[in-house]
């Protein structure tokens, strides 16, 4: 009677433990999933005023037609992407785009003086902020799941239940470079 009290009562903690073991795997994914919601609104956000910042660059600038279609682009492209990666990949190339689009502005004293410039310049440079911040945040969610999933004995059940890794959001290699300052 009483190995059968100490089987029973082992096996209720086995469940337990199981039980414990798939919601806190369940609870790791959904927070991987809310941080790319986070990274994805900030991403919104960033689409949604480089039409502006155009706009305004465009009226002083009319005869620099390559870089508006090059930022119009990539906007499109990250707007498209869907996967982790290739809105990475898109991501990296509309940074690249805006950079170019900040060197024309340098070019037209009178529109960086423009009150309407500076705003969407610095609103924009706050988005980027956020977009780095969330993007560190997705990666340290995404860190603590593959972890869980990866490590014994979580990944028995991880495997048992299909959880697969999530992907990390990368930075591409050409952007990883130190950038050169000359004075």
């Amino acid at each position: 009677m009483i190995i059968e009290i100490i089987i029973l009562i082992v096996v209720i903690l086995l469940v337990i433990y199981a039980v414990s073991l798939y919601n806190s795997l369940i609870t790791l994914r959904n927070r991987v999933k809310n941080a790319w919601s986070q990274i994805d609104v900030q991403l919104k956000r960033r689409t949604d005023l480089i039409p502006n910042l155009v706009e305004t660059v465009k009226g002083y600038a009319t005869h620099e037609r390559g870089v508006f279609e090059n930022v119009t682009k990539a906007r499109s492209g990250l707007m498209n992407a869907t996967t982790v990666k290739e809105t990475a990949e898109a991501n990296n190339q509309l940074t690249k785009t805006l950079k170019s689009l900040f060197a024309v502005a340098e070019n037209y004293p009178d529109l960086k003086a423009s009150e309407n410039f500076r705003e969407l310049q610095n609103t924009l440079s706050e988005t980027e902020d956020k977009i780095a911040y969330s993007r560190q945040f997705y990666n340290d969610t995404v860190l603590m799941y593959n972890n869980k999933v990866q490590m014994f004995p979580s990944n028995l059940m991880a495997n048992t239940f299909h959880f697969s890794e999530a992907e990390f959001f990368e930075v591409a290699e050409t952007e990883k470079a130190v950038p050169k300052v000359k004075f």
